[in-house]
């Protein structure tokens, strides 16, 4: 069964109290003859009362009109009074205070300018009160309104809180996805990459060179044990497992050889600068930059070997990695290499420029403020 809003149920309710109460004056006043304006007044009354949410302020002018107009036309002394206190709230409430008002203060004023013959209806004291029910009904219907809105305010900022939880939480979601991502790339892809160098190495010199062939085998094994560690730790922490911490030291600038030592290739190095002091964040993205640079010089360029200069000067961390390659782009079947590269260095407010050197090669240039991580 449908549920009536409690403004029809009111109206219903004062409709139903008025029709009794007249009926129930007519009765004890039978010695009076009823007229057509004692039952048209109260219905135009009651028509404005069961109208005044969708026209509350027509509603008003109609239901005081004919409030007004019946005291000193009616024989019968009906209490339609109480109906005009109902219309002052609901346009209150509505939000038309200025038409309430005015309304209620012309019916005020129209009421003492027809008390002052000799014939009255009301006293001092009953006009007193009607006065202070006028400005009661209004201020109610004021203040209704306010709660509402300030309730309607307080809800939508709740909700405004909410939905910004919630995309703060999708945002961070998506900037770890993407940073597991880079890292996976970074870490495995690195790893894979100099695996599948070292066997082809291996293949064209199982023959002719069985010493480089056993080499590159063995670089194979410690590739592979190092990309199911990296791999272990990176799902232990996804899945929170409480694991011993890695043994081996992360890759830092201040220990390049063993980074260098494990991409295969023949790289020529130039250090400068106080490398050992770089902050945590750059030094880890520095060496990011680094591993995939040299990653793709070993995918992608036929000459197998590399220049690395990495210098701390000037509050920045350059580095610079050629090859001699055909200058092929790397980011040619290199997925996210160049992406994740440039994200690191953006990330800390640095910037990284790739692509083919004019002299023939490639080249990757970065650049990482020192303060980066402040």
């Amino acid at each position: 069964m449908r549920k009536l809003p409690a403004s029809t149920v009111m109206s219903l309710v004062v409709v139903a109290v008025t029709v009794l109460a007249f009926a129930v004056t007519w009765v004890i006043r039978d010695d009076l003859e009823l007229r057509v304006i004692d039952v048209v007044l109260p219905v135009v009354a009651l028509a404005g009362v069961l109208l005044r949410e969708r026209w509350p302020v027509g509603a008003l002018i109609t239901v005081i009109a004919a409030t007004l107009a019946y005291f000193p036309l009616s024989s019968l002394d009906a209490p339609i009074i109480f109906l005009p206190f109902v219309v002052l709230y609901t346009a209150a409430e509505r939000g038309h205070l200025i038409a309430a008002v005015t309304t209620g203060s012309v019916a005020l004023l129209a009421m003492g300018l027809g008390e002052t013959g000799d014939v009255r209806h009301v006293d001092d004291g009953a006009f007193i009160m009607i006065a202070g029910w006028v400005v009661a009904a209004i201020a109610a219907g004021s203040v209704t309104r306010n709660r509402r809105a300030y309730l309607q305010e307080a809800e939508r900022r709740v909700r405004e809180a909410e939905h910004g939880k919630e995309e703060e939480a999708r945002r961070r979601a998506g900037e770890e996805r993407l940073r597991i991502a880079r890292e996976l790339h970074d870490v495995l892809g690195h790893n894979i990459s100099l695996i599948n160098v070292q066997a082809s190495a291996a293949l064209h010199g199982l023959k002719k060179r069985p010493d480089d062939a056993e080499r590159a085998l063995r670089t194979i094994k410690e590739t592979s044990k190092e990309t199911l560690r990296e791999l272990r730790t990176t799902l232990g922490v996804l899945r929170q497992v409480d694991e011993d911490a890695p043994t081996a030291p992360a890759d830092s600038l201040a220990r390049l050889d063993s980074l260098v030592g494990a991409s295969g290739l023949a790289v020529r190095t130039e250090l400068s600068g106080p490398l050992d002091r770089v902050p945590v964040e750059v030094d880890l993205a520095a060496t990011r930059i680094i591993r995939e640079a040299l990653t793709n010089v070993a995918r992608h360029s036929a000459a197998g070997e590399a220049t690395l200069a990495v210098a701390a000067d000037d509050g920045r961390v350059l580095i610079r990695v050629d090859d001699d390659g055909p200058g092929v782009p790397f980011t040619e079947g290199s997925g996210y290499g160049l992406v994740g590269m440039r994200e690191r260095a953006t990330a800390l407010g640095g910037s990284l420029e790739a692509g083919p050197r004019p002299e023939g090669g490639f080249r990757v240039l970065a650049s990482l403020p020192l303060d980066g991580a402040s």
